[in-house]
């Protein structure tokens, strides 16, 4: 094995050895004889810095072989181009530009076959060759396509990629080309710059596929719940180029609150998006799983400084109680929330807060601050760039929202919400009328709305509560909660349940005072018409202690509450609270609905 390999290596200096002596027959006199360049490649410096800066901008492949294309003239000839990747053990063709079809199918070579792009992928150095007969006689078994082309003379030159040989550049000639006029050279600098044009195509279409991934999940943020409506709107770096920090999101929480979160990852580049999208999922977990907002921002804080990427990040999460209007609002360095009464007045809300998430400082305290949003008033979250944007600072960009802010009624929340974009980000018209006109801003810009709906409908009168606490010192208290639910559902259509709920609620409560030292808060709810009512029953408890199922024997005495509910409850479930859990069951009084 170790003879064979040293033979290949001769075999290839050798053919290297040749290279250089076609190089210097290529490179030969030049056309005055005066051994000074022509004047038509005096320019080729001028030639690269103008190709180098568009194939950075360019978005494919293809576009990049057009580009070089156009550098063919007399002095380079170029009349055909390919890009072989290595894929395995095999180089095949990915992009070409003057090739016919069945051409390009034909480079389709095992990576040890005797072919002049099959040697640069092996060796990384280039192969140039200055007529059909060189190529016969250098490559003699390699399929030869001069005779249907018209190719005279080939350039094979190595691609290199995030620092990695990935693949091979073939610039073909229609006339003979002198080498030595430095246009080797010329042609491994155009090689160089290509192969970064296609790193910079890889990466702008992983960035791509993120930013589109990140804007649809944004877009997918829900309206509101009954009772609170919400308006969101995001405008990513640039106008629509790249989703950059900025971000917001809509939780549905237990006992059909709203969670609203708002923040900005510094950066803007696709790391800070990648960092926010991480963030953004990390937070609705917290929620979700019923922390309050101060401590959803506390994990995520510790989660953010985690990640070790030495970033900060603002944040505003705030819960919203339809039935009250009631919001509890955390802040972490972020821009205050902005207040619209029905009138129109804009008033600046001072929350209380902490620092950016993510610093590490040992100080995770975020107080939470109570509002009341009453009906028709409106509540504004956003990120710096819609009061900054356009030169502005936090004064004069505040004037600005003001005054995009205040005029009209609460009632078209989404027009309100287009009005102020509109106002912030300044359109540019385009020469076409048929375009619409673009926007590029030096910032991202997320909003969100929450607006507490005024009440048209009445109370339903038939609704019935229950609040009861059971101290762990009141046992005979279990004697009491089953009398008071034996009142609540005195006129329940299926009296059968009346001993169903009875038996759930001994074992709900009964479970708080043998297994914690916490007292036992019940909360029960009855709504719907009757005859189709719906009791739920939640019992909440301080304790982290979550109960779980167990298979209890015949005769014991515990270890039945799971059990119960899963058989004879319509729906339940175990819900962490920031302090503690809630075990909650439902009920319908014309039983589950049939499949």
């Amino acid at each position: 094995m170790g003879g064979g390999r040293e033979h290949g290596n001769t075999e290839e200096h050798d053919a290297e050895m040749r290279q250089l002596d076609s190089l210097n027959r290529l490179a030969g006199p030049t056309a005055d004889g005066t051994g000074k360049a022509p004047e038509d490649l005096r320019h080729r410096g001028a030639d690269l810095l103008v190709t180098g800066h568009a194939l950075a901008r360019v978005a494919s492949l293809g576009e990049a072989l057009a580009l070089i294309g156009r550098l063919g003239g007399p002095a380079l000839p170029l009349c055909s181009q390919a890009v072989f990747r290595a894929d395995r053990e095999v180089l095949h063709c990915v992009g070409q530009l003057g090739l016919q079809e069945e051409e390009a199918d034909a480079y389709r070579l095992p990576l040890e076959t005797v072919h002049p792009a099959a040697q640069v992928a092996r060796t990384g150095r280039p192969v140039f060759l200055s007529s059909p007969q060189e190529f016969c006689d250098r490559f003699p078994d390699a399929p030869e396509l001069s005779d249907r082309t018209g190719q005279v003379a080939w350039a094979f030159l190595p691609l290199t990629t995030y620092g990695q040989l990935t693949g091979v550049w073939m610039a073909a000639f229609d006339a003979s080309v002198r080498i030595g006029d430095g246009l080797g050279t010329f042609l491994m600098t155009l090689a160089r710059l290509l192969g970064r044009s296609i790193e910079q195509t890889y990466d702008g279409q992983t960035d791509r596929a993120l930013s589109e991934t990140l804007r649809s999940s944004m877009g997918r943020v829900a309206s509101g719940v009954e009772g609170l409506s919400v308006a969101a709107r995001y405008v990513p770096t640039g106008g629509g180029l790249m989703v950059g920090g900025d971000w917001f999101d809509s939780i549905r929480l237990p006992g059909g609150r709203l969670g609203l979160v708002i923040g900005d990852v510094q950066g803007h580049d696709v790391q800070a998006a990648g960092l926010m999208s991480r963030l953004r999922t990390a937070i609705h977990a917290y929620a979700a799983e019923g922390h309050g907002p101060d401590a959803v921002l506390v994990r995520a804080s510790h989660f953010l400084a985690s990640l070790g990427e030495d970033r900060f990040a603002t944040c505003i999460y705030l819960e919203a109680d339809p039935a009250t209007g009631t919001l509890r609002i955390a802040r972490a360095g972020h821009p205050h929330p902005v207040l619209r009464l029905p009138d129109g007045t804009c008033l600046l809300k001072h929350v209380r807060g902490g620092l950016p998430l993510g610093l590490d400082l040992d100080e995770d305290d975020y107080p939470v601050s109570v509002v009341t949003l009453r009906e028709n008033e409106i509540l504004m979250l956003c990120t710096d760039g819609l009061i900054e944007s356009g030169g502005h600072d936090m004064y004069s960009g505040w004037l600005r929202v003001r005054n995009a802010l205040e005029p009209g009624s609460s009632d078209d929340l989404a027009g309100l919400a287009d009005r102020l974009m509109t106002a912030v980000v300044a359109p540019t018209p385009t020469a076409d009328r048929d375009q619409p006109a673009t926007s590029f801003t030096e910032d991202d810009i997320a909003l969100l709305l929450l607006r507490r709906d005024p009440i048209t409908e009445r109370q339903d009168g038939s609704a019935r509560t229950l609040r009861f606490t059971l101290e762990q010192d009141q046992a005979q208290g279990l004697a009491d909660a089953r009398i008071e639910f034996q009142g609540l559902l005195h006129d329940w259509a299926r009296p059968e349940q009346v001993d169903t709920v009875l038996l759930l609620v001994s074992e709900l409560l009964g479970n708080v005072l043998i297994h914690t030292e916490q007292a036992a808060a019940l909360r029960a709810d009855i709504s719907g018409a009757h005859g189709r009512r719906r009791l739920r029953v939640e019992v909440s408890d301080r304790s982290d202690e979550v109960p779980h199922r167990r298979a209890p024997g015949e005769l014991s005495s515990s270890g039945r509450g799971l059990v119960l509910l899963d058989l004879l409850a319509h729906r339940w479930n175990i819900r962490p609270e920031p302090e503690g859990k809630t075990v909650w069951f439902e009920l319908d009084e014309d039983g589950p609905e049939e499949p």
